[in-house]
């Protein structure tokens, strides 16, 4: 039974850190479902509209992961859902995996609380909105425990194949990046 992925789509989100993701995380087989926080059709930060699977509300049950793309005023308007900020505390509580990219660790796992006391990357810039006890990382993706965090458009690819590894197993992860040409 392959695992279950939540991607989370708000307005104004950036779109390659949404489309990355999704691609590669089905082509390792897992079940990914995007679901649009405002409604079922959402348009990204560059005006590419996507049609969502599901509306958040309807999502029943708790996914192994949840992705959440940044981008402005995406990750903002992540940030302002409560709907979203009580799945990734759920999710945190239960140590599933939690993975955000680009603003999103800073204006949406940052205020849910689920970075205190770990380490962290995001877009350069947005880690004034880390708490203290966050350990902010210029590295381009960031493993914490559940937590990961990368920093963002340019590294969705590394962020996607390090979900991978994390759901899939390492050898899922290397085949992909065979297959993908992406050099080590």
């Amino acid at each position: 039974m392959s695992k279950k992925v939540l991607v989370i789509l708000a307005e104004g989100f950036e779109e390659i850190e949404a489309v990355t993701p999704i691609d590669v995380l089905r082509r390792a087989g897992l079940e990914v479902t995007l679901a649009g926080v405002s409604g079922k059709t959402i348009t990204g930060a560059h005006g590419i509209k996507f049609q969502a699977d599901i509306t958040l509300d309807e999502y029943k049950g708790l996914p192994d992961a949840i992705v959440l793309p940044g981008g402005l005023p995406g990750a903002k308007n992540l940030g302002e859902s409560k709907k979203v900020a009580e799945l990734v505390k759920r999710m945190n509580s239960q140590k599933k995996l939690v993975a955000a990219i680009c603003a999103a660790p800073a204006l949406v796992l940052a205020p849910a609380g689920v970075l205190e006391g770990k380490k962290a990357t995001c877009y350069t810039g947005f880690e004034k909105n880390f708490p203290p006890s966050v350990s902010f990382s210029k590295d381009r993706v960031v493993v914490d425990g559940n937590i990961v965090t990368s920093c963002g458009p340019g590294s969705a690819l590394e962020f996607a194949l390090e979900l991978v590894e994390q759901l899939a197993g390492k050898e899922k992860a290397q085949t992909l990046k065979e297959g993908l040409l992406v050099k080590s």
